[in-house]
């Protein structure tokens, strides 16, 4: 662990010198100290790290829920909706019939529709952290369809495991549906009519107490939610977002955040172990044009969220490369499909397009400016600002 820390660390200093950010670099050093790359190993077997690395996942949604409102939700949860359903049909659609294309299978159709359709919570939240974007209009957006993303990922692992186990009961996988769609729903009344309860609960002025309470909440929460097949992150945001609304939030995102920095740096460097890149070659066209695909699908579904929404191009642009990364849950049916023995060239495209939008999202997001130029409007935009830039200041009129 210890190893892990001053690994990542001492890449993110260096990259930071450079102007990269954080995450890839994370990634880079579990890659380098890992099993599947010469050199020293730091880790033999990546689920050493497993409990940390699930800790600093709870850990960042929680923050990303402290973020949230509920008057978020009262307001503008219908436009939510209608841009994370809009973003899921345009992705997972995609997903679908690329992998109908590839000619796998059906089976493996449905696992690559998951990859390509949802975004990884964990990256989306640090690159609005490190971008500094918490505050931005189009953040509220972008935390709406990562929420509709995680329910819709709840409900499709639970209908998912029998049908490409090859199951034939019906009656399991709707009873495993309607156990996760029951805790989201306890959860989702806690967090509408709770938060007064939950409230007096946490209202203590010992600061060790409240980071013990805080932090036991949303991990209990957060396994008790996989024992129903909700995913422990959505659980981890709704704890959050309860707390949110408390009036203890200030002081709990204020104790949060050096704990979510150090497990969140865990979470990646773990992240970058399991990955082969020497699995890339084999693989690498399907990837490319995997990738090629959810960039495109990503600019349609930020084009249609800024309809909703009335946005510009810049906002737009945000939308669009903000959610393009995918992470822990493509790992996850990376795993599902392996034990059902689908086709084996799954497990080395599914590593080779994480790794390759896991490094470069953050870095497109980062300059998301580039993609607002070529937007309707961004043309416009861009020389207004380029004017306002040439122009002398008061004080040097």
């Amino acid at each position: 662990m210890g190893g892990a820390f001053v690994a990542a660390a001492i890449l993110a200093r260096l990259g930071g010198r450079i102007g990269l950010p954080t995450i890839p670099l994370f990634i880079l050093a579990g890659i380098l100290l890992g099993p599947h790359t010469p050199g020293f190993v730091l880790l033999d077997d990546p689920h050493d790290l497993e409990m940390l690395s699930a800790l600093g996942l709870v850990l960042l949604l929680f923050y990303l829920g402290l973020e949230f409102h509920m008057d978020d939700l009262k307001t503008g949860g219908r436009k939510m909706v209608v841009a994370g359903t809009a973003y899921l049909v345009l992705n997972v659609g995609a997903g679908l019939a690329f992998g109908f294309a590839l000619g796998w299978g059906t089976s493996e159709a449905l696992v690559l529709a998951g990859v390509l359709g949802i975004s990884s919570s964990a990256i989306v939240t640090k690159v609005l952290v490190d971008l500094g974007r918490i505050g931005n209009p189009e953040t509220k957006p972008i935390l709406g369809i990562i929420v509709v993303e995680d329910i819709f990922l709840a409900l499709y692992l639970a209908a998912l495991q029998p049908v490409i186990s090859g199951a034939d009961d019906v009656g399991a996988m709707l009873l495993d549906i309607g156990k996760a769609f029951g805790f989201l729903l306890l959860l989702a009344i806690a967090a509408r009519w709770g938060t007064g309860i939950v409230g007096r609960l946490f209202d203590t002025k010992d600061n060790e107490l409240l980071v013990i309470s805080f932090l036991g909440a949303a991990v209990l929460v957060a396994g008790i939610a996989e024992k129903f097949g909700v995913a422990d992150a959505i659980a981890a945001f709704m704890v959050g977002l309860i707390l949110g609304n408390t009036s203890s939030r200030g002081r709990v995102l204020h104790l949060v955040h050096p704990l979510r920095d150090a497990f969140a740096a865990i979470f990646f460097f773990a992240f970058g172990l399991s990955i082969d890149p020497g699995d890339l070659p084999s693989v690498i066209w399907p990837v490319l044009a995997a990738v090629v695909v959810t960039l495109s699908m990503n600019v349609l579904a930020g084009l249609f969220a800024a309809r909703i929404y009335g946005f510009g191009p810049e906002p737009t642009a945000n939308v669009a490369t903000t959610l393009l990364a995918r992470g822990e849950f493509a790992l996850i049916l990376a795993t599902m499909a392996a034990a059902a023995g689908l086709d084996a060239r799954l497990s080395p495209f599914i590593a080779g397009y994480v790794l390759i939008l896991a490094v470069v999202a953050p870095l497109i997001a980062g300059r998301s400016y580039w993609l607002a130029r070529l937007l309707p409007g961004g043309k416009v935009t861009a020389e207004r600002q380029r004017e306002e830039e040439e122009q002398p200041t008061p004080a040097a009129r």
